[in-house]
């Protein structure tokens, strides 16, 4: 099996298409997604393999909403993503379908243009190793499952007495429901119960665990088939259908493929309503795996994966341990925890609350007590009135994350503070600018700050870094682990900066900024989107977006609020009926 090398597979050619000819040789790969646009930056960074998330400075965490232009009066939906299923997702999939403990193999890594992973799954092709690699983990899950009689039993529900009885019937119909998330066609029932027969070799078994194995490399699994139907309140657009609701219901709030009871709501119609489609999302939140998507959620959003490559030298920063970014990383999940599940509060004030999750080694680097903590236990910290600290940008984990391995980076701190805090575009350097601020001769006895403004002379440097370095100097107090210091180089840091022209003296000055700052909601919204959907958003669905922020604001910004009103909004359940073309 290899990927075709001709162009993008569409909208229109996935509608032509009919259930694929597959004795097991399925054409996989054909559908790369929506291709990048000229003006997007879809560089991204490839994944380590058990990260969670990762970004780079260069991937451009680009904040604002579209491409510009005046927005419409009223909400138009985006155009149509086929969004493959990211590693993640393709693992839970397997285990909702054929439960835990089967082996996770090592399949192509996700790429993260603007932040996640589903914009890097609906905007890139499978490569041919890929797509070998999706063969070769269908073939070792198959087996796994089929070579255990106890486990092939429990799964199929049957005894099949022969290739292409009842019993095998019913199972395709079954299986292939949850692994397309939706029914099977006719056709591809038939087409299905043949490959089985025919591979069967007189063993039932054996021609299930083909049906198995060619499903797991299907198209309609591998891919987040999402095409719509004519809507019957307005003929200019497309409305998801509810299977497909069903699918985008359930990798939202579980990151996985829907189950049983949110395939009968979608065969019920129940899905097409937002009474219904807000019944349906209630019950998966309430869910664990609902925590679960929300925390890669927040991952993604916050970019905890790039703790994963952070060093430091123990010389340089004795305090710094290799449990400390694990240490970095439970704070900032405990807290998200924290402010949704347990207080079902206002999300925006991750950003200013001095609430936290300490245990002894991150105490320690604060300098504040934590009784009870031990370096695995954490337990809750409210941080001093007083203190230099308050709210995620003083934490640890964004501290170092952004950050050099000698030394503070105000450019990177105040860039995650535009894009990723308030959805700003923050433009690439130059090409033919030399990024290197390493001291040059006279520079030895300057600071860090000093050299930046030296650096801001370059007329081609000037615009960006009045951008985006006011914000970042906020932090000069705090060094490359996080750790509060009162000298740079031996001279007193000089912590001042500003936002959009608001003189402040601190990191702490900011998170008080950053409390009342519409734009912190708003940015939310739209990263949510973006994470959802597979795709930036689009001018003509600012109106639709505005719609979800007022609703998100009228309840108090409680994130738990905000996907309610994300997947009931017509931004969500609607899509142009304009085609992709390649």
């Amino acid at each position: 099996m290899r990927t075709p090398s001709g162009p993008t597979f569409t909208a229109r050619r996935w509608r032509r298409a009919g259930p694929l000819a597959l004795p097991l040789a399925l054409a996989l790969g054909c559908y790369g997604g929506e291709p990048a646009r000229a003006d997007d930056d879809a560089t991204g960074t490839t994944a380590p393999p058990d990260a969670t998330a990762t970004a780079t400075d260069a991937a451009s965490s680009s904040g604002s909403s579209d491409d510009g232009g005046v927005p419409p009066l009223e909400f138009e939906p985006g155009p149509q993503v086929l969004p493959r299923l990211t590693q993640r997702q393709y693992h839970n999939c397997v285990e909702s379908l054929l439960g835990p403990g089967l082996p996770t193999p090592a399949l192509e890594p996700d790429t993260n243009p603007y932040l996640f992973f589903s914009i890097g799954a609906a905007s890139t092709t499978v490569s041919e190793l890929g797509v070998q690699q999706y063969e070769e983990a269908a073939e070792q899950i198959s087996h796994a499952v089929f070579d255990d009689p106890a486990r092939r039993e429990a799964l199929v529900g049957c005894l099949p007495a022969a290739p292409g009885d009842a019993c095998v019937a019913d199972f395709i119909a079954r299986f292939g429901r949850r692994a397309y998330r939706r029914p099977l066609a006719p056709d591809e029932q038939t087409r299905w119960l043949g490959i089985s027969s025919e591979l069967a070799v007189g063993d039932p078994w054996q021609g299930l665990r083909y049906v198995v194995s060619g499903m797991l490399q299907s198209p309609s699994f591998l891919y987040r088939v999402e095409l719509g139907e004519p809507d019957p309140g307005d003929p200019t657009r497309l409305r998801f259908t509810g299977h497909e609701m069903a699918s985008r219901l359930s990798f939202l709030l579980w990151n996985t493929t829907p189950d049983d009871a949110l395939l009968d709501a979608a065969a019920a119609g129940d899905l097409l309503t937002a009474d219904g489609l807000e019944l349906a999302a209630e019950r998966l939140l309430a869910d664990p795996r609902a925590r679960v998507a929300i925390q890669e959620f927040f991952a993604q959003f916050l970019d905890l994966g790039r703790l994963d490559g952070v060093t430091r030298d123990p010389a340089r920063y004795p305090q710094f341990s290799p449990t400390m970014l694990a240490s970095m990383r439970t704070e900032v999940q405990l807290l998200v925890d924290d402010l949704i599940h347990r207080r079902d509060g206002d999300i925006r004030s991750i950003f200013s609350t001095r609430n936290t999750f300490l245990n002894s080694e991150l105490a320690a680097l604060y300098g504040v007590p934590a009784e009870g903590a031990t370096p695995v236990t954490f337990v809750p910290v409210e941080l001093p009135a007083d203190g230099a600290r308050a709210g995620l940008l003083t934490l640890g984990a964004f501290l170092t994350m952004n950050a050099h391995e000698t030394e503070n980076s105000p450019t990177a701190r105040g860039k995650y503070v535009r894009a990723r805090v308030l959805c700003q575009d923050v433009p690439a350097p130059p090409p033919d600018i030399d990024l290197n601020l390493d001291p040059k001769e006279g520079e030895e006895d300057m600071t860090l700050r000093q050299r930046l403004e030296a650096h801001r002379s370059n007329p081609a440097c000037a615009g960006c870094h009045a951008f985006i370095d006011p914000p970042g100097f906020l932090f000069e107090h705090f060094d490359p682990i996080g750790a509060w210091r009162d000298l740079d180089n031996n001279q007193p840091i000089d912590a001042s900066g500003d936002l959009d022209g608001k003189p402040l003296a601190s990191a702490r000055e900011l998170a008080d900024v950053l409390k009342e700052d519409a734009r912190v909601g708003r940015c939310m919204v739209t990263q949510l989107y973006r994470h959802a959907i597979g795709r930036r958003e689009v001018v003509s669905e600012r109106p639709g977006l505005d719609e979800v922020d007022l609703r998100f604001t009228e309840a108090g910004h409680r994130f738990r609020e905000l996907l309610l009103a994300l997947v009931t909004s017509e931004v969500f359940r609607t899509v142009s009926a304009q085609e992709i073309d390649p």
